[in-house]
């Protein structure tokens, strides 16, 4: 299945210059979308992820499909003031701005195997986030799984040393 025409770009938003990824067209498709999950875990496939760590909001869906395919568990990094215990955050940059996210304290045990999945890397400013998010926490990662990778923003750089998989590259 081709799932790039599932995907329609959109110029100058949220800011000019930016080409924006628009995922909704293929989450609106149940094709697409299975298709889409189903090459997404593929390399991870075999038992050896315990949880998958989604980031707000896309990766929260692809991200539980994933876990759901995985038979693993999930569990959410959230903007900041949205999880109600104690917490760890990590404030980072965009390549339009910066953000921070945040993940219960308690969420991955030590040593548990954890597979971080998004829509969309960019310049991996929310995908390192992520990743030290997840090692504060004790988790060992098992790699990245990505719906969209935009090469030129050189987002996998930062993310160097950690397998990267990405279903589609643009």
């Amino acid at each position: 299945m081709d799932l790039e025409r599932y995907i329609r770009t959109i110029p100058d938003f949220p800011q000019p210059g930016v080409m924006f990824r628009d995922l909704t067209p293929l989450l609106g498709n149940a094709a697409a979308l299975r298709a889409v999950i189903g090459r997404l875990i593929e390399p991870y496939r075999g038992g050896e992820v315990d949880v998958v760590v989604g980031m707000e909001a896309r990766g929260f869906i692809f991200g539980a499909l994933a876990a759901w395919q995985l038979g693993a568990g999930f569990v959410p990094l959230r903007k900041p003031g949205k999880l109600p215990a104690a917490v760890e955050r990590v404030t980072y940059d965009l390549e339009y701005g910066t953000n921070s996210l945040e993940v219960h304290r308690d969420a991955i045990s030590p040593g548990r195997r954890v597979l971080l999945v998004d829509d969309v890397l960019a310049t991996g400013g929310t995908a390192a986030a992520s990743v030290e998010l997840v090692r504060r926490l004790g988790g060992e990662i098992v790699g990245w799984a990505f719906v969209a990778e935009l090469a030129a923003l050189a987002g996998r750089e930062r993310l160097s040393g950690l397998k990267i998989h990405s279903v589609l590259t643009f």
